[in-house]
């Protein structure tokens, strides 16, 4: 994935810090369903193949955590990181290109158990605007502008052919929304204070071919 695309991104968290709070809050809803009240930087480390250091200091970006020499409350722990992930929230969503990966994404139950849930679905395709696709009524992108306002739309997903992604993430960026996740396989400008992220699955394939052609696939 690329980096943010935000001058006004001032705070020294490095992207790979953000992935790791991530990996820790699925590494506790794991913990909480087995029943495990804490948890040791040092459990919390070996589960995500890290070290310990790098999960205390990973964390103390953001506050205090746990009592030395007990660990960290599973629960309480969780409930932070969710919060500093702005996964205590709804945000309402909508995707453009109902093709075969937007219609996957639709279906994703995953993104609205964490509260990303997609409210709006927009596409060219005459054939589909108007049809009802997992409850969501797909609109015609002519009108993506305004109905972005309207619905207090908060972040888009951009599933269309190269061609169209600019102009689209350009009428995105107009009707004030200031988060985007690219699946276009295109270089595209979005202005500061835009965040826009690219999720280019053919290159995620290029790394993994290259790891076996080169033999550095980790086990």
């Amino acid at each position: 994935m690329s980096s943010f695309n935000s001058s006004d991104f001032k705070k020294k968290i490095s992207e790979s810090t953000i992935h790791r709070l991530s990996r820790y809050f699925r590494a506790l809803e794991s913990l909480e369903k087995k029943g495990d009240e804490t948890v040791s930087s040092k459990e919390l480390a070996r589960s995500e193949k890290l070290t310990p250091a790098q999960v205390r200091k990973d964390l103390s970006f953001f506050g205090s955590f746990g009592t030395r020499g007990l660990g960290y409350p599973v629960i309480e722990l969780k409930i932070r990181i969710s919060h500093i992930l702005g996964l205590d929230r709804e945000w309402r969503i909508a995707l453009i290109g109902v093709g075969n990966i937007g219609s996957a994404l639709v279906s994703y139950k995953e993104f609205s158990r964490q509260g990303f849930k997609i409210v709006k679905l927009f596409d060219n395709d005459q054939r589909k605007i108007g049809s009802n696709h997992k409850g969501i009524v797909v609109s015609d992108i002519k009108n993506l502008s305004t109905e972005l306002k309207d619905a207090g739309i908060e972040m888009v997903v951009i599933c269309v052919p190269v061609q169209d992604a600019q102009y689209l993430v350009d009428d995105v960026v107009k009707a004030g929304v200031r988060a985007i996740l690219n699946f276009a396989p295109a270089v595209l400008k979005v202005p500061d204070g835009v965040f826009l992220r690219n999720e280019n699955m053919s290159m995620e394939l290029e790394y993994l071919s290259y790891a076996l052609v080169n033999n550095h696939v980790q086990k």
